[in-house]
């Protein structure tokens, strides 16, 4: 294992923009755009960071912030860091048997084939860790299973629900995941995993999206900031007790290996429960723009990609191409990307960012050339991975490796 402290530079420090843009175009000027790079010291900063921010839990990778097999076995090799959170079954098998070997799928999943390689395969099931929420899901894998002969039995964790439900019930705030509550609900599933041949419980998932996922200190909105610290801490301090409550109860019917939770904006608050055994991060690796504005801490931004100039239509105005890259969720100005480099770019209002070509305005243009790049940040992690087949790994002010990201390697998981 590599020493985090050791290998990665002073965390927090960055160098100026132009600098930074500079050091980029160096790195990169054999390249044609549009093309993606990762800035390895500032993902290693990160990386550095959450580890710090863990305090002794280990943090499980989550790998749709990232899609690239390499940058993952890189972040696997530094201490503090322990097994995978993969988002889909199939995206599990194939990193099971590219030799990762602790996997947890983060959703329930209904790829009856992909059950049934699971199934089928004693190493691989003893490698990945499916995810479920009901009894339903149960009987949907023992179909999909009922023929495979030898049949491994399959490791199993049950995702809890983790919103924050005060007056009764009457007010829900958080994700719409899992139906499990209650330590009762936990309770009667974990029960039914313990006692159904072909199946053993192994472990706890609670992931707190409304706190991990949303930043306390909106940019501009202190007052909103203020009430979503208070929601945050209220919500926080009922999941502690009732994560707990749920970790005792479903203990007592099983032993269990990993009780895993949080995410990268809630890594001290989940690591510091006593329940906890482990915490889920990825988005802080890479430090995309809806990262920005959490007041725990500040990530160094790692994955950028670079569109062209092609146009300038006139004073002020620079076109380049591509750029229609938004990100999943409510659609809203915060999920499309941010141009980064030069500083004080904006989007055109009537045409933001386009399928084939993304007009750009700011006094920054007017410096900017036919085939020069301008730098964006994409709004989440690893959705950036989907549009790019590789990564350019840049240290310094040089690319010292290009490696594939899940597109790359053939993959489309989701």
């Amino acid at each position: 294992m590599v020493d985090l402290a050791a290998s990665a530079p002073t965390f927090g420090l960055r160098s100026p923009a132009g600098s930074e843009r500079a050091r980029y175009d160096r790195a990169t000027a054999h390249l044609d755009a549009p093309f993606a790079i990762v800035d390895l010291q500032a993902y290693r900063a990160n990386a550095a960071d959450l580890v710090r921010r863990a305090a002794g839990t280990p943090v499980r990778v989550a790998t749709k912030s990232v899609r690239c097999l390499p940058l993952l076995r890189e972040v696997l090799e530094l201490d503090g860091f322990r097994g995978v959170m993969a988002f889909t079954l199939p995206e599990g098998l194939w990193l099971a048997s590219e030799g990762v070997t602790d996997v947890l799928v983060a959703y329930p999943s209904v790829d009856r084939a992909a059950y049934r390689r699971l199934a089928a395969d004693a190493a691989a099931a003893a490698r990945v860790t499916i995810m479920i929420d009901d009894q339903a899901q149960l009987n949907l894998i023992e179909r999909a299973v009922a023929d495979v002969r030898p049949r491994a039995e399959l490791r199993v964790c049950v995702d809890i629900d983790t919103s924050w439900q005060p007056l009764g019930g009457r007010v829900r705030i958080g994700a719409h995941r899992s139906p499990l509550h209650t330590p009762e609900q936990v309770a009667a599933l974990s029960e039914a995993v313990h006692r159904r041949p072909g199946f053993r419980l192994v472990g706890l998932m609670a992931y707190e999206a409304h706190i991990a996922g949303v930043g306390d200190a909106p940019e501009g909105r202190a007052l909103y900031g203020r009430i979503l610290r208070v929601m945050q801490a209220r919500s926080g301090a009922e999941l502690a007790r009732r994560r707990a409550d749920i970790v005792r109860a479903v203990r007592a019917i099983t032993p269990l290996e990993f009780v895993n939770g949080g995410g990268t904006g809630s890594v001290e608050r989940t690591s510091a429960e006593s329940s906890i055994t482990e915490v889920a991060a990825g988005s802080g690796l890479f430090q995309p723009r809806l990262f920005d504005h959490y007041s725990a801490f500040t990530g160094r931004p790692a994955a950028l990609f670079a569109l062209p100039v092609v146009r300038r239509p006139g004073l002020g105005s620079v076109t380049v191409l591509g750029g229609g890259y938004p990100a999943s969720g409510v659609p809203a100005k915060d999920r499309l990307p941010q141009p980064w480099l030069p500083r004080g770019l904006s989007y055109e209002s009537q045409e933001a960012a386009g399928e084939v070509q993304t007009p750009l305005r700011g006094a920054a243009a007017d410096d900017l050339r036919i085939g020069d790049s301008v730098w964006f940040r994409h709004a989440k992690a690893g959705e950036l991975c989907e549009r790019f087949d590789a990564l350019h790994l840049v240290d310094g002010d040089r690319v010292t490796r290009t490696v594939p990201t899940y597109r790359g390697e053939g993959h489309t998981f989701l």
